[in-house]
């Protein structure tokens, strides 16, 4: 397990999208003490490689649109909004093995300096900029920024069907695995991020530490899945919103199962006039 926080180390122990060659790296079981140390993690690499996200959720531009945000058969919803936007993100759900060969997804707290989701736990990740080859490099490339994960430590598996935040960001997964957690020494940017820390991938399968809020947009109802971590009496993380979001869907791919509890995922259709007011209703919903 691993905690860090900006400027001291808290505790030790704390498709369709092009990937470059660089971030995509081949893990056969020759050069697995380079590649992939450790079983658990050559088998997971194995699976992930094979993903694809279902047909049901690709849309027009082929790509996918997840459940947790806008669905793809809500198609005059789906359309108005690429007509109106481009803003493009992504996020860097990297795993590692723990001690005791569980898979562990690493974190972090955002600063509470920021001026939007101060404070809150995220995934690393941002908004793409214009020199991005792929949402790999995109999400890397703010992984490194915001804590410090040099790219090539980091094995890009594939990405995951899109995700819309509140402000209308299609947000992409990338998963991909630290092949040497040794050679990971968090070095938070303290203008963007106050800890680094990192939680079992299964805990968002599971109904332990859960509670939910069911919210309503637009006439239908959803629920917001909020998770209790803690790392001693003094550091205690609240993940939720777009990050549990994220992570639930992650965690049933990794596992190959659905969680012990129920989503109840938006379904939102409403007619295409309604496109204009999605962000400032959207705002409300997640």
């Amino acid at each position: 397990m691993m905690m860090v926080c900006a400027g001291r180390r808290v505790a030790s122990s704390c498709i369709s999208f092009p990937l470059s060659k660089k971030l995509l790296m081949d893990c056969h079981p020759s050069s697995a003490s380079k590649s992939c140390s450790g079983s658990g993690l050559m088998a997971l690499a194995k699976q992930l490689r094979l993903y694809k996200a279902p047909p049901s959720y690709v849309d027009e531009r082929s790509e996918a649109v997840s459940t947790v945000g806008f669905q793809e058969s809500m198609t005059s919803v789906v359309g108005g909004f690429q007509r109106s936007t481009t803003k493009r993100a992504a996020v860097l759900i990297c795993l590692f093995e723990g001690a005791a060969g569980e898979f562990r997804v690493i974190l972090t707290k955002r600063s509470s300096n920021l001026s939007s989701h101060s404070g809150e736990v995220a995934l690393p990740g941002g908004k793409a900029e214009e020199g991005d080859a792929s949402d790999a490099e995109t999400a890397t490339r703010e992984a490194e920024e915001e804590i410090g994960l040099n790219p090539s430590l980091v094995n890009v598996l594939t990405c995951l069907e899109p995700f819309m935040s509140k402000h209308l960001f299609r947000v992409i997964p990338v998963i991909g695995i630290l092949t040497d957690k040794k050679a990971f020494n968090p070095t938070p940017n303290v203008a963007e991020v106050e800890a680094v820390f990192d939680v079992p991938l299964e805990m968002f399968l599971k109904d332990e530490h859960r509670r939910s809020e069911e919210r309503e947009w637009m006439g239908r109802n959803y629920l917001i899945h909020y998770f209790d971590y803690e790392m001693g009496e003094n550091n205690k993380y609240l993940i939720w919103g777009l990050t549990a979001g994220i992570l639930i869907r992650a965690a049933s791919i990794v596992y190959q199962r659905p969680p012990d509890f129920l989503e109840q995922l938006p379904n939102f259709k409403v007619p295409s006039s309604s496109s204009s007011n999605l962000d400032l209703n959207f705002k409300n919903a997640l």
